[in-house]
């Protein structure tokens, strides 16, 4: 096992990096302990350490995340975590078991909002047209 291993998660406009390191399962977000966040926030996070439970309490677990919503960042911070436990640990059998159970935990979501266009009010909405 390294020292520290950076990596790194995307979700529409968010972005999280997550440096984990030996340690006794400490996961803070922003600097903030995980459990100052709301339940759902904490759930999805929490996900990919729930999965690789024997390595829960062996790494401590620093994530930034700016950008975006509540719920993409969740997601980015999620995608960070799991591609730092998988690196962390090179451990196949849970790479697997992540690939397996949810691509997008080691995988970013490479989806993005749609461009809007002309003659309309977003990418899709089109101004109404009158027959009359």
């Amino acid at each position: 096992m390294a020292e520290v291993i950076v990596t790194s998660g995307k979700r529409k406009s968010s972005v999280a990096r997550a440096y984990i390191s030996k340690g006794k399962g400490d996961v803070r977000i922003n600097s903030m302990r995980l459990h100052a966040y709301p339940e759902f926030f904490r759930e999805i996070v929490m996900e990919p350490l729930e999965l690789a439970n024997k390595y829960r309490n062996k790494v401590n677990i620093r994530v930034r995340v700016e950008g975006g919503g509540v719920m993409s960042q969740a997601e980015a911070a999620r995608t960070a975590i799991a591609k730092a436990l998988a690196e962390f640990t090179k451990d196949e059998e849970v790479k697997q078991m992540f690939m397996e159970y949810d691509r997008t935990l080691l995988v970013s979501d490479i989806r993005r909002k749609e461009p809007k266009k002309q003659l309309g009010r977003g990418a899709r909405k089109k101004r109404q047209k009158s027959y009359r």
